[in-house]
């Protein structure tokens, strides 16, 4: 499935792109109802998203390092890829079996290892990198979180699942205390990424705020002369953090060590391509997603000094204690290994 990305002019009307958009997600989100076949040793099915915080996926799938590292291992790796929209379809199309690799936020992933926890066992695989994520509104009464009201929505990925949700509930907390950390749900709206975009940049719709991710957000900071940032995801969680994570079964792991392990390494060799050859990197970006983002405005988000491209997570367990905190999960973490697995390439994590 392929993805044309909004450029800083409107496109087609908002209310035609969500529902062209949610009609293929209902489409696809059908088909992952299906019981999946078990497969050995040499095929793998990745689960990805929309925007840059997915470089290192598209990365891997151009440069084929996955099939090149599984060579490696002495295995001819067959993979197929998926593109679905929040965390909410990645998280049941991993555990009806229909992809083995999710890529999502750490909010989809803290919930979905606390769902599975001595079942399943999902937990993370490594980190897409730290990104900033920003929540953009085109109103310019909104500029803190307070100054949101009943007449705003707020565009997210997935309601109370998503990492932006979770942010913005973290951030809710800080500023009203942990018992009104749902202060602000009401505002919320599941919407794809592009289809937020667009509506940020065309104005004139109900969706006056979106909590984002690169390119979109920079999309419309550069598309609307009234859009500008309400909260960065930075600030909320204390640094640079790891936003958008990889995590699997603890099955497909223990059955498949071989695939598993060149995937890992894959997406190491991933991150090591992007730090070295940035232009290449956005190429890349462009043809894998066959999108028509300015090159320039995405060579500027992956040369971003706040973004590190690393498989190690960074900066997640803040995020965890405040889900546990306030019974979004039950099973509390005592660090960020309990949700993710034991591997050299994540070791120096946090």
């Amino acid at each position: 499935m392929q993805s044309t990305f909004p450029t800083t002019a409107a496109g087609p009307s908002f209310a035609r792109r969500f529902a062209t958009s949610m009609l293929t997600i209902s489409i696809g989100a059908a088909s992952l109802t299906a019981p999946a076949l078990a497969h050995a040793e040499g095929q793998i099915r990745v689960a990805e998203q929309f925007g840059v915080v997915y470089l290192l996926l598209n990365v891997a799938r151009d440069q084929q390092f996955i099939e090149k590292e599984g060579h490696k291992q002495g295995l001819d790796i067959k993979v197929d890829w998926l593109r679905l929209s929040g965390g909410a379809a990645v998280n049941d199309a991993l555990l009806s079996g229909a992809v083995d690799i999710a890529g999502a936020g750490v909010g989809p992933l803290l919930t979905i290892w606390d769902r599975t926890h001595g079942r399943q066992n999902v937990k993370g695989v490594a980190s897409l990198g730290n990104l900033p994520y920003y929540l953009v509104s085109n109103n310019p009464n909104v500029k803190t979180i307070a100054d949101f009201t009943e007449k705003d929505r707020i565009a997210v990925p997935a309601v109370n699942v998503s990492v932006q949700s979770r942010v913005l509930q973290f951030a809710a907390a800080k500023q009203w205390g942990d018992k009104d950390y749902n202060r602000l749900d009401k505002y919320t709206q599941a919407i794809p990424h592009p289809d937020a975009a667009a509506a940020i940049i065309a104005g004139g719709t109900e969706i006056t705020g979106h909590f984002g991710n690169p390119p979109f957000q920079e999309q419309e900071l550069a598309g609307n002369p009234k859009a500008h940032i309400v909260l960065n995801s930075y600030d909320v969680l204390g640094g640079p953090s790891s936003a958008t994570v990889l995590y699997a079964t603890e099955k497909f792991r223990d059955s498949n060590p071989k695939t598993y392990r060149a995937f890992v390494d894959a997406i190491a060799d991933a991150a090591r391509f992007v730090s070295a050859n940035p232009d290449a990197a956005a190429d890349i970006y462009i043809r894998v997603n066959q999108s028509k983002i300015d090159r320039n405005l995405l060579l500027k988000i992956i040369k971003n000094p706040q973004v590190q491209f690393k498989v190690a997570p960074q900066n997640t367990f803040a995020l965890a204690q405040f889900m546990y905190r306030v019974g979004a999960i039950k099973n509390e973490p005592k660090s960020w290994k309990d949700y993710f697995f034991d591997d050299p390439a994540t070791a120096a994590g946090s």
